[in-house]
């Protein structure tokens, strides 16, 4: 009954992840979901930003995915201390992520476009959770064997 509670908990986050990336539109800034979604960057057709506002609201929107991230991983493994590991990771993966985008988008020209698209990417996708949780799975029974 434990593991069904568990797996039940893990659903319902998985959820909240979706529905980050279902009301994109409604939640954040993002002209850039459309000038890569539509092929505007095979024209570079650059759409008018308003850049601090767009790193705002891909900041909020990494962060709300870690925040949920960082409860999937606790609920999975119940230990405080494979949070706070993930936590220094997702916040070091953050800002080298950041100055990378803002690098990339004050250079943005036809060969680093689809870098951009890439880091952004990595940015506002819950992408590090699908890396860290069997991570930390094979941590803990690599950690059991040796007992």
């Amino acid at each position: 009954m434990k593991q069904f509670i568990r797996l039940s908990e893990i659903g319902v986050l998985v959820l909240l992840l979706v529905s980050v990336r279902h009301f994109e539109y409604q939640l954040f800034y993002d002209p850039l979901i459309d000038f890569y979604r539509y092929g505007g960057h095979l024209a570079m057709e650059v759409p008018e930003i308003n850049f601090p506002k767009l790193l705002m609201n891909i900041s909020l929107r990494y962060w709300l995915n870690t925040a949920i991230s960082l409860v999937i991983l606790f609920v999975s493994f119940r230990d405080k201390n494979i949070v706070k590991f993930a936590a220094l990771l997702f916040a070091l993966l953050f800002g080298i992520g950041l100055v990378t985008f803002s690098v990339l988008y004050f250079n943005l020209n036809a060969e680093n476009v689809m870098g951009l698209f890439y880091v952004r990417r990595f940015l506002i996708h819950p992408i590090f959770i699908l890396i860290l949780l069997p991570a930390f799975y094979y941590y803990r029974l690599k950690k059991r064997e040796n007992l």
